[in-house]
This record gives structure tokens, sequence and C-alpha cells, in this order.
């Protein structure tokens, strides 16, 4: 499942928007990504939380394809590991934190903040560079 998919926070943004002022409203930007391990039973799988960066390297250690789903705009890649297990991978890239920056001169909002800043991804700091003035 995408960390964050673009239509369910355009949900929740345009239901935001009717209870506060846009002005007042800072996104939650995710900078994470979960590792799950299939099959998904509901109420009892659960996934390990990890880095964007990690995301990457575990595509390339298993040597598989990222793919990208375009309704979530998120990227994801399935991969089997050495007991035999498979999973799949959700996180975020440069296309889907791009899509979710955006969002921000959509709706007029404040700003944006990151949840979780302690995991750094390169990925991010460029889009941001590339679409504000960072001073």
């Amino acid at each position: 499942m995408p960390v964050s998919p673009l239509p369910q926070v355009r949900a929740v943004l345009d239901y935001a928007v009717t209870q506060i002022p846009p002005e007042k409203v800072f996104l939650g930007l995710s900078n994470y990504g979960y590792d799950w391990t299939l099959p998904f039973v509901s109420g009892e799988s659960k996934a390990q939380s990890i880095s964007n960066q990690r995301a990457i390297e575990l595509a390339i250690q298993y040597d598989v394809a990222i793919e990208y789903d375009e309704t979530a705009q998120a990227p994801f890649f399935h991969y089997t590991d050495q007991d035999g297990a498979v999973h799949e991978v959700w996180f975020d890239d440069a296309r889907s934190l791009s899509a979710r920056l955006l969002l921000i001169q959509e709706y007029g909002f404040q700003g944006a903040g990151i949840w979780n800043v302690s995991r750094p991804f390169s990925q991010l700091y460029l889009v941001m560079a590339s679409l504000y003035d960072i001073p």
C-alpha cells in the first residue's frame, strides 16, 4: 500500500480547507517507505518502516525494477528475500514528492512539514530546491 496515495491526500485536503483557512495549513510530507511481506492479511500484516533511500538500496540489492503507480503517484517494487518470502515495497521518490509539493501552491497552503526528517533523502531536498527559493 502506498504511504500517502495522492487521491486520499486530496480527499483529506479537500475536507481540511472546509474547516481551516488554506493559508494556515502546512502540508505533511512523508519521508519514509514500507516493506510489506506478502501475502497481506488485513488486521494481521505489519510492514517494516524503511527510509526512501533504503527502499532504493533494496531494489538495487535484489536487482528489481522500480515501478510507478500513476493513480497513487508512488513508486513500488516487489522482491523475494533469501528465505523465499515475497515483499512489496512502497516509498517516495522525486516524482511522488513533487506531486505532493505542488499541492501547496494549488491549495494556497502556508508550506510543508516533513515527517521523518531524521532519514536523509537527497531527492527530497533537490525537488524542494527546484520548486522553491530556499534561503
